[in-house]
């Protein structure tokens, strides 16, 4: 009988959390936190860092104060706090590469003839990082800053079409699927399936789900890492814009996608080796 040899299982070596003071070691470990998707134990970020509990513990304490973490109802999980989501936007909506891609959307109009977003998720809401409006007369004026419903919107579900079912279902859980128009999917049923759809197919439409007389679609941002936190979206009144001729706009969508993907690639370094130092005694925090 022939044996079948068993290799054993190496653990994962400890993500690093260095710098050479206190501060650069709370923006170590707030990078490694901004990296998760659900909350969080300390005891599972001290497996993950080797970091002893008691430093790490009061590191946290430090943020949670700060505002740039928060803790889950129950108090024992952590996540990333209003603060730190705040940053994030302003750097996405305010950084150098935002002129480049402000000019992808501008050909877009120009193509399309119709007001285009570029958004990101922020928390159960889908954020407006730019906006340009069509010179039509008639238009939904929005405005980079605004934020609409993730389980309504053409870019939310793209955004949750992007997550595990497991993901989803923590998000919605704490996301009040409120009926904004009588086309609004409230049911968790229903909107589950229309995200599997908008998976399979690679966008997804808001046909008057948001306000009425609007249709909307869009596409996701590709991304080297997989999961992209960036759509590209065109919006239109449904009297100008019917379904079919939204489904035309793909190819332009696409190609601006993929545009401001190019610009986000270059405007981003790889990433480096991981080089953890855990601080140096229970006070280095």
């Amino acid at each position: 009988m022939s044996v079948i040899p068993i290799t054993p299982l190496v653990p994962p070596a400890p993500v690093e959390v260095n710098g050479d003071t206190p501060t650069l070691r709370l923006f170590a470990l707030l990078e490694v936190i901004a990296a998760k998707d659900q909350y969080f134990s300390l005891q599972s970020l001290a497996d993950e860092t080797a970091v002893p509990k008691p430093t790490l513990h009061r590191m946290l304490q430090q943020l949670e104060t700060a505002q740039l973490l928060e803790r889950s109802a129950e108090g024992r999980h952590y996540g990333t706090g209003v603060r730190l989501r705040r940053l994030a936007e302003n750097l996405l909506m305010n950084d150098t590469a935002h002129g480049a891609r402000h000019a992808v959307l501008r050909r877009l109009v120009a193509e399309v003839g119709e007001s285009v977003n570029l958004t990101a998720l922020s928390g159960s809401e889908v954020i407006y990082l730019d906006r340009l409006e069509t010179p039509a007369p008639l238009r939904f004026y929005l405005h980079p800053g605004s934020r609409v419903p993730v389980h309504c919107s053409a870019s939310g579900k793209v955004f949750l079409g992007q997550m595990t079912v497991g993901q989803r279902q923590r998000l919605l859980a704490h996301t009040s699927l409120e009926a904004y128009t009588p086309k609004t999917l409230t049911e968790p049923e229903a909107l589950e399936a229309e995200i599997r759809k908008v998976k399979r197919q690679g966008f997804a439409l808001d046909n008057e789900e948001f306000l009425p007389g609007l249709l909307c679609v869009a596409v996701a941002v590709p991304s080297r890492a997989g999961r992209s936190n960036l759509c590209v979206a065109v919006q239109a009144p449904m009297m100008r814009l019917t379904t079919d001729k939204a489904l035309a706009l793909l190819p332009a969508l696409q190609r601006a996608a993929a545009a401001i993907s190019r610009i986000e690639s270059d405007a981003t370094p790889a990433p480096l080796a991981s080089q953890v130092t855990p601080p140096d005694g229970p006070d280095a925090a």
